[in-house]
């Protein structure tokens, strides 16, 4: 029993440090290099989708 409340009481201690760890993580600014690469992502996205429908708005409307 006393493994056990042991275990326990470290499945506590490393859920505690996990929450702490990443409630920090979360209140960093993004980095500016993954922001840039995210906006060029969504322009290749964008080049991509007007080149597949250049300006067809018919199909949205059936």
């Amino acid at each position: 029993m006393t493994q056990k409340r042991r275990q326990t009481v470290l499945d506590r201690q490393i859920d505690e440090n996990l929450r702490r760890v990443y409630s920090e993580m979360t209140q960093e600014p993004v980095p500016d290099r993954l922001t840039a690469l995210l906006q060029q992502l969504r322009d290749k996205e964008a080049e991509t989708d007007a080149a597949i429908d250049p300006g067809d708005s018919s199909e949205g409307s059936k």
